[in-house]
């Protein structure tokens, strides 16, 4: 393309609109998994199950993203073949997802009984689930110039951050309500969320074709199964630090009642970062900005776990969150730029089942009680530092390489 066509692209306003369209979707979808993780405890004792065993379900649910993730990308890449059908695809398995999601309250105030069909519920939701992670972000990759992809990643992944901001506030104000009402409202605001993807596709057919049509999928070559591994060792960091010990390192300075507060700070970072990080993703690249985010985040965790006061440990934290939003909104762009062989949907799929893996270990470990355990806390402590500096310099050497080899 020439650089005019470039610039129109990119101001485009259904480029834009696709941004912001994926932004609501994650929004959407991101705050109904929060709204199931609060209300899953009383759910599952309404049915007879044991509060000991909702760890299990969760890792269930996890188990099944890390699998499921990747078959829709795959999906996904073999349906966008065919212009205006990934909405389709999308749009039919979020019907019945979000069937099965409305469902669950209800299911669980038939009582002990239902326990079989309560379980079932859930875990058609999750398959389905998937199909609104890695597919609709596909369409960045196949019908987006590659200069616009870093902006509408940042976009995209902007949901997922406002979410996991909302979500502390959410849990206070949910966690005394009725499950029903709560639950029609997520299933109905995701499946009409989810329709407007027809739209968003149909204006990108409409539109001059962005890129060259798709090649043939290809076999994944070295870099991006070392991508692929470095990001499941990067979410593993982010795992342990915002999962595990931030809680605990705010508790040094402030009190319980504070922590609604203070946790979103880590998720207005990382709302804030991706923006500016995107323009340095257009011009050098995803790979070298994942691997100097990630050192940067790592320096973050070390001040976090040094902290002397409040203030010390919100900046920190502030930081720490601006890290993992450079992380994973370069991971999408990258994701998509590694995959534009024609298996877009695959690599992102992978990328979302290497966040969903990480999450399986860090529920293991809290299942297993490791936290609690003394002879533990130096590994839990520093594991997020050695994770995201062992891939952050792992990637930048990658990146170093690729760049000395073109002769930059």
């Amino acid at each position: 393309m020439t650089a005019t066509e470039l610039k129109a692209d990119a101001a485009s306003p259904t480029v834009n609109r696709t941004g912001v369209y994926l932004a609501v979707l994650q929004l959407v979808f991101t705050l109904s998994w929060t709204t199931y993780v609060i209300y899953l405890p009383k759910l599952a004792a309404e049915v007879g199950i044991a509060p000991t065993a909702v760890i299990l379900i969760l890792m269930l649910d996890q188990a099944i993203f890390t699998i499921f993730d990747t078959a829709m990308g795959v999906a996904a890449d073999r349906v966008a073949k065919l212009v205006g059908r990934i909405s389709v695809f999308v749009g039919v398995l979020t019907a019945i997802s979000c069937a099965a999601f409305v469902a669950l309250p209800f299911v669980a105030g038939t009582g002990p009984g239902a326990q079989t069909l309560f379980i079932a519920m859930i875990v058609v939701w999750v398959i389905t689930s998937s199909a609104l992670r890695a597919p609709p972000l596909t369409l960045l990759g196949k019908h987006r110039a590659k200069p616009a992809i870093p902006f509408l990643s940042a976009l995209a992944m902007l949901g997922y951050g406002l979410a996991g901001a909302v979500s502390p506030y959410l849990g206070v104000v949910l966690k005394s309500h009725d499950a029903r009402l709560p639950f029609v409202i997520s299933g109905v605001a995701l499946l009409l969320t989810t329709f407007a993807l027809a739209k968003v596709e149909r204006d990108i057919a409409e539109e001059p074709p962005a890129a060259k049509p798709a090649a043939p999928a290809k076999p994944l070559s070295t870099i991006p199964i070392f991508f692929i591994a470095s990001m499941l060792i990067l979410s593993l960091g982010y795992q342990l630090h915002f999962s595990i010990n931030s809680a605990p390192f705010y508790l040094r300075f402030a009190q319980a009642t504070d922590l609604p507060w203070l946790i979103p700070v880590f998720w207005i970072g990382f709302n804030i970062a991706m923006f500016p990080a995107s323009v340095v993703v257009k011009h050098r690249g995803g790979l070298i900005v994942i691997g100097a985010a990630g050192l940067i985040g790592a320096l973050a965790v070390i001040g976090a776990e040094l902290a002397g006061n409040l203030h010390v440990m919100i900046a920190a934290q502030f930081f720490a969150g601006a890290a993992w939003g450079c992380m994973l909104m370069a991971a999408v762009s990258a994701a998509l730029a590694i995959g534009e062989t024609g298996a877009e949907g695959k690599v992102v799929g992978l990328v979302f089942s290497a966040l969903a893996l990480a999450t399986f270990a860090r529920m293991a470990a809290v299942a297993g009680g490791l936290q609690k355990m003394p002879e533990y806390a130096p590994l839990l402590q520093w594991a997020p530092v050695a994770c995201w500096a062992v891939a952050g310099a792992g990637l930048l050497a990658i990146a170093a390489s690729r760049i000395q080899a073109r002769g930059v």
